[in-house]
C-alpha cells in the first residue's frame, strides 16, 4: 500500500499527459511543451526550495513576495547600468535576505513559522510596492531575456537550471549534515535538540537555502516576463506547497524528496497548461489546485492514521 502511494504521484502525472495528449491536437507540439517548462520551471524552483522548508516541519508562506522583491530589486539594478550578472546575483541575494530574516525571526521570537511567514508575507509585499511605487521596472537589457526564455543544446535554458537546483537540493538532503538534520527536525524537534542537533542554525540555513531558490525564481520570471513586476507571484506560494505535498511531502515534516516534488509541480503545471489549451477559466483552475491540496494532505493524514 506504502509503495502505491509513492508511486501515486508518478502515475497520475502519466495519466494526466496522456489525457492531455489525446484531448487537445495541440499539446504535444513543440511550442506548447516549451512554453510548459519556460512556465512550470519557476514554481519548480521555488518548490525546491519549499521541499527542505517542509521536510523540517516548516512552511513559507511569503515565497510569492519574496519572489517578486528579487525580480524587482534585481531588475531595477540592470535599469541603473549595472551588469546583468550582477543584477541577477541581486536578485538572488535579496531572495536569500528574506528567506533569512524568516529563519532568524522564527528561531529567536519562537513564533510558529505560519505566523511569521504570513506576517513577512505582507512586509515583503509591501516593501516591494513602496520601492518601485506601485510600478513596473521595463527599461532591461534585451539580453537580459535569455535566461528565461532562451535555449542551450535546443533545450530551454531554464531547464537546465531547473536540472542543476535540482541535483544540488537533492545532495543537500541526501549526501549533507544539513540534510539529515532538516529529517530529523522535522520528525522530532524536540528529539533533535536533545541528541544535541543546533536546530536553530540548521532551521535558518534551510529558510535562507529556500529564499536564495525564490530569489532565482523571482529573477527567471522577470526575464520571461521582461520586466520587475512588484505584483508577480501572487498565488504562487499555495503552487510551490502544493506541488510538495502532491509529491508525497507531509505537512507534518520529516517526509519529502527532490523527485517528489518534481512531479508534483509538473502535475500542476500540466494542469494548468491542459485548462489553457481545452478553455477551462482560469477560476476552475483555483478551485481545481485546492481541491488537489485537501485530497493529498487528507490522504497523507489516512496514511498516517494506519501506521
Amino acid at each position: 500500500m506504502r509503495r502505491f502511494q509513492k508511486l501515486l504521484p508518478f502515475l497520475t502525472l502519466i495519466v494526466l499527459f496522456i489525457a492531455l495528449w489525446i484531448a487537445s491536437p495541440y499539446f504535444l507540439t513543440q511550442t506548447n511543451l516549451s512554453s510548459l517548462v519556460r512556465q512550470t520551471a519557476v514554481i519548480n524552483i521555488m518548490a525546491l526550495g519549499m521541499t527542505i522548508i517542509i521536510i523540517s516541519g516548516g512552511i513559507d508562506l511569503s515565497v510569492g513576495s519574496i519572489l517578486a522583491m528579487g525580480g524587482l530589486v534585481g531588475t531595477m539594478a540592470m535599469e541603473k547600468g549595472l551588469p546583468i550578472w550582477i543584477g541577477i546575483a541581486i536578485g538572488l541575494g535579496v531572495g536569500f535576505l528574506c528567506g533569512l530574516l524568516n529563519g532568524v525571526l522564527i528561531t529567536q521570537l519562537r513564533i510558529a513559522p505560519f505566523i511569521v511567514t504570513l506576517g513577512t508575507l505582507g512586509i515583503f509585499r509591501g516593501s516591494t510596492l513602496l520601492i518601485s511605487g506601485g510600478l513596473p521596472v521595463h527599461n532591461i537589457p534585451a539580453a537580459f531575456s535569455y535566461l528565461g526564455g532562451g535555449n542551450l543544446l535546443g533545450v530551454p535554458f531554464v531547464l537546465w537550471i531547473l536540472i542543476a537546483c535540482a541535483l544540488a537540493v537533492h545532495f543537500i538532503l541526501e549526501h549533507t549534515r544539513l540534510g539529515r538534520y532538516a529529517f530529523a527536525i522535522g520528525s522530532n524537534p524536540a528529539a533533535a535538540v536533545y541528541a544535541g542537533i543546533p536546530v536553530a542554525f540548521h532551521t535558518v540555513s534551510v529558510y535562507a537555502i529556500g529564499g536564495l531558490l525564490t530569489g532565482l525564481a523571482g529573477m527567471i520570471e522577470a526575464s520571461r516576463l521582461m520586466t520587475g513586476q512588484p505584483t508577480a507571484g501572487s498565488g504562487y506560494e499555495l503552487q510551490a506547497i502544493a506541488a510538495v505535498v502532491i509529491g508525497g511531502g507531509s505537512l507534518h515534516g520529516g517526509e519529502g524528496s527532490v523527485v517528489g516534488t518534481l512531479i508534483g509541480a509538473f502535475i500542476m503545471g500540466l494542469l494548468a497548461n491542459g485548462s489553457d489549451l481545452l478553455g477551462i477559466s482560469n477560476y476552475v483552475q483555483q478551485v481545481i489546485i485546492g481541491a488537489v491540496i485537501i485530497l493529498a494532505v487528507a490522504v497523507d493524514e489516512l496514511r498516517k492514521r494506519r501506521a
